[in-house]
């Protein structure tokens, strides 16, 4: 018996279905170790010693391979076939050498570009070494990532409290969307006029055209300028007669696209699907592990984290087979198509994503898929298709046509085209995959001759503005970096996850808006690191990485290269004074700091005092924009946010006196904490605090709203029903009515102030009509993910506290902005596995341990207050 280690359960179950008894294949779960996120970890005066350290799962992993390896007869490496599926195998069996549990069994590495019963076995019988030049690259990258995030992350916490590194990639990709802000905020508007002739032919077809010379001029765009200009051309051709100058009438051929990379996919997924990167990489991973067709487990798609264009020659021949099949042998073309790889890497260039069987038709197994996995499988399936057939046959015809009108002359053409063969176009076409695909080549147009006559049925002005450059989408960051060569494939999804869990980017209608913070962190780079956020250097330390790959260089020596001048720029930067970065930033981020006033004045004095100047400064939680009048003048704001009329502004530093409690006299005020605006004020011994709700402003709170937000929860009154108290409050996830362990969200803020006893009987009666759950209760299941491998359904669920994943009597709570939909088993039994691993504590352990600290430390307070305290604490920790 071979021991046979794959990454995921999912996919050890279907390998083990197909090597059967002889075989024993068992899951990494990832990878089983990784460098400690603390200092030390890559060691540059030690020739860069890495120290890795094994994760609990990862140990967990291990004891059971080594436990297999027993009384097997040898070890199977059949990780991914890219860098990091060749780390995980090192590491496997850089671990097994260590604790000399091989005992000179035979290893072996195999790869396997699809999971089907061929594919496996084909790998099985040619396999080989681990990769060491591959190894190499991972060791350089992961040395790379660490040690600029280690060296760099201080520096900027010292500079710009609050703020992180947001990587080595990461900071370039954040880079650019916040070029693309600045761009923005840059452009000035500019109205121009076109002018659009209706016009007819002999057989009263009509049709349109455009106007392109005036008077012997050729206009370019933005030519006509001012409307009475627009109006005068509209004049001249109303009274202009129509003759047709030329018709030419051009044959061409329109290409299909070669099939799915890594990038092309995760931007076709984002433009037609609307799926994340993320979400498109976790959809392609099932189907590439396999999907359960009619009682067998088989991959539906070759493995999807590459560069490569090109697909394998008895797949091009089964693509043959099948176009031939589904559309006919006209569509076939006469030879296989050929694609070249624009990838630099060729160890990461695999085969191109493409359906493990054509046969295999998106609607014939739509019933086994769920809705996702059918959109991406059908998208794969067609464009591979298509990359194998004909081209389109398409007659584009230009008609140029002169008007006169005395002494004035203009010209006009009309461009349309028609497709005399679909080709490819059967199976794929988006007019976005080609770039020279015209607007108004969709457009038809009537038979027409040279010298023809035409009659004017309309002419229309019509009045356009400049629009500023679009901000990027994930989609078309995506392919902003591949044109520049930053990243790679694999690499793409997790730079933006970054950038979004670090608050330093948010997706507003799926477009990529820069954070203030975020901001801020690239004009700093900008300004003192410029080097390592410039493209082209990024781009060339990929190329090098790319070389390590392929056995070209020594990974030791780039890092040499770039830590001995990385290293002196950090410790450059370390002696500017918080005084100096400050006046640069005031320059770099003036549009975003200062913003142009609408009456003209000076956007850096002071409003509110009239004499000092508005500069940015930094504060524990980031940086904001202040009045150098302080503390004379506390006079602050958000940074991006705009100057409040009446001076009324949130403090950074300090609190902001809103008035007088009016029942106990104490000070009401606002403060700006670690999570948000929040107010304040003293009860007795006690401190009550409220957050404002996100639609609230700081700017706008007064003494009013902060006590009705302290007065929280608030009775609505008693239920006809059960005779027990309708309660309105708002948490964690917004506006809420509560009764008897029942919840039900409020639309608005506002709502919980003013809602009536009927309206929340009437909210609580339809949140439990939709099967909303009681406290105490098991919430159900919103989505089934698979077996655990130890037996057993694992499960999304909604609970009181937001969404889990749930395996029997373990719950463990998704990451913060999770979305539940996103989840795949392997995420959720490494959640598991970690929560399984944490040390358990006892609620009536925690309660008594609360109670009794609080009346330790508060001897004045009653034993109800304690008791209160203590259950609040416990609640909070069982939540967590």
């Amino acid at each position: 018996m071979d021991v046979v280690v794959v990454e995921s359960p999912a996919k050890a179950k279907t390998i083990n279905k197909y090597l059967g008894p002889n075989y024993k294949v068992l899951a990494s779960f990832g990878h089983v170790r990784d460098l400690p996120a603390k200092d030390g970890s890559v060691l540059p005066d030690e020739d860069f010693a890495m120290k890795w350290d094994t994760s609990s799962t990862g140990a967990k992993r291990i004891a059971e391979i080594s436990k297999a390896l027993k009384d097997a007869d040898g070890l199977i490496l059949a990780t991914d076939p890219d860098r990091e599926g060749e780390a995980i195998s090192w590491h496997v069996l850089d671990i097994l050498q260590h604790k000399k549990l091989l005992k000179g069994k035979p290893v072996k590495r195999v790869v396997f570009n699809a999971i089907t019963k061929h594919a496996v076995l084909d790998a099985m019988a040619h396999p080989r070494d681990i990769d060491i030049p591959l190894v190499d690259a991972y060791m350089a990258r992961r040395a790379l990532d660490y040690l600029v995030g280690f060296t760099l992350s201080p520096v900027l916490w010292r500079k710009l409290p609050g703020a992180r590194s947001a990587g080595r990639v990461q900071s370039v990709a954040l880079r650019l969307i916040c070029d693309r802000e600045s761009e923005i905020e840059r452009f000035k508007r500019e109205d121009y006029w076109s002018i659009e002739a209706k016009l007819a032919t002999k057989a009263n077809e009509s049709f349109l055209a455009n106007l392109t010379t005036f008077n012997r001029k050729k206009l370019a765009k933005l030519d006509i300028k001012t409307e009475d200009q627009a109006k005068n051309i509209r004049n001249m051709l109303d009274g202009a007669g129509y003759r047709i100058t030329s018709v030419e009438s051009k044959p061409t051929k329109r290409n299909p696209v070669p099939p799915f990379t890594t990038s092309t996919l995760q931007q076709a997924a984002s433009s037609k699907l609307g799926f994340s990167a993320s979400r498109t990489m976790q959809v392609a991973q099932k189907l590439y592990e396999g999907i359960d067709i009619g009682g067998e487990t088989t991959g539906l798609i070759t493995y999807m984290r590459t560069d490569g264009v090109q697909i394998a020659p008895e797949a091009i021949e089964a693509a043959r087979n099948a176009i031939h099949d589904t559309f006919g042998a006209n569509y076939v073309p006469e030879k296989p198509r050929f694609y070249s790889t624009k990838a630099k890497n060729a160890q990461e260039a695999h085969e191109a994503i493409r359906p493990t069987d054509f046969k295999r038709k998106p609607d014939d197994i739509k019933k086994f898929l769920d809705s996702d996995q059918f959109k991406l499988y059908e998208l794969v399936w067609k464009r591979a298709m298509a990359s194998q057939m004909k081209s389109a046959d398409i007659e584009r015809t230009t008609v140029e046509i002169e008007a006169i009108n005395g002494s004035d002359h203009a010209n006009l053409r009309a461009v349309g085209s028609v497709v005399t063969f679909d080709g490819f176009i059967a199976a794929y076409f988006d007019q976005k995959d080609d770039d020279s695909a015209d607007s108004e080549d969709s457009m038809r147009l009537p038979k027409m001759e040279a010298d023809e006559e035409l009659k004017k049925v309309s002419i229309d002005a019509l009045k356009h503005t400049t629009e500023p450059p679009a901000r990027y989408s994930e989609a078309t960051l995506i392919k902003k970096l591949e044109e520049l060569g930053i990243g790679r494939p694999s690499t793409y999804a997790s730079t933006l996850a970054t950038l979004r869990d670090r608050d330093y980017v948010t997706i507003d209608k799926r477009r990529l808006i820069p954070e203030a913070k975020g901001r801020i962190v690239t004009a700093f780079l900008e300004n003192f690191f410029n080097r390592y956020v410039e493209y082209d250097f990024t781009a060339d330390l990929e190329e090098k990485l790319d070389l390590i790959s392929d056995g070209k260089l020594s990974w030791k020596q780039v890092l040499r290269e770039f830590w001995d001048a990385f290293n002196a720029s950090v410790s450059d930067i370390k002696e500017l004074r918080v005084s100096n970065v400050l006046d640069v930033l005031n320059d770099a981020l003036a549009p975003l700091a200062f913003p142009p006033r609408e009456d003209g004045s000076d956007p850096r004095s002071c409003p509110l005092c009239h004499e000092g100047r508005l500069s940015l400064k930094l504060g524990r939680y980031g940086a904001f924009v202040g009045c150098s009048n302080y503390p004379d003048c506390k006079y602050t704001r958000q940074l991006g946010s705009e100057d409040a009329k009446d001076g009324n502004t949130t403090e950074q530093d300090g609190p902001t006196i809103l008035g007088k409690n009016p029942d106990n006299g104490e000070d009401v005020t606002l403060k700006i904490g670690r999570f948000g605006p929040y107010v304040e004020c003293k009860h007795g011994e006690e401190l009550k605090r409220a957050g404002l709700p996100k639609s609230w402003s700081p700017s706008e709170m007064n003494l009013e709203k902060a006590l009705a937000l302290l007065s929280l929860p608030r009775e609505v009154g008693i239920h006809p029903e059960t005779g027990k108290p309708i309660m309105a409050s708002i948490g964690r996830y917004g506006p809420y009515v509560s009764h008897d362990g029942q919840y039900a969200n409020l639309e608005t803020p506002e709502e919980v102030f003013d809602i009536g006893i009927n309206r929340a009987v009437t909210v609580l009666a339809e949140k439990q009509a939709r099967g909303g759950a009681r406290r105490g209760s098991t919430p159900k299941a919103i989505a089934s993910l698979g077996q655990h491998p130890d037996g057993g359904d694992v499960t999304v669920r909604d609970g009181r506290y937001g969404p889990y994943v749930n395996w029997g009597k373990i719950n463990a709570t998704l990451p913060k902005g999770k979305d539940p939909a996103s989840v795949t088993l392997e995420e959720a039994l490494e959640l598991i596995s970690q929560k399984a691993a944490s040390p358990k504590k006892g609620r009536k352990a925690t309660v008594k341990k609360s109670a009794t600290k609080n009346a330790a430390t508060k001897k004045s307070v009653t034993k109800k207050t304690v008791k209160k305290a203590a259950t609040k604490k416990a609640t909070s920790k069982k939540a967590e």
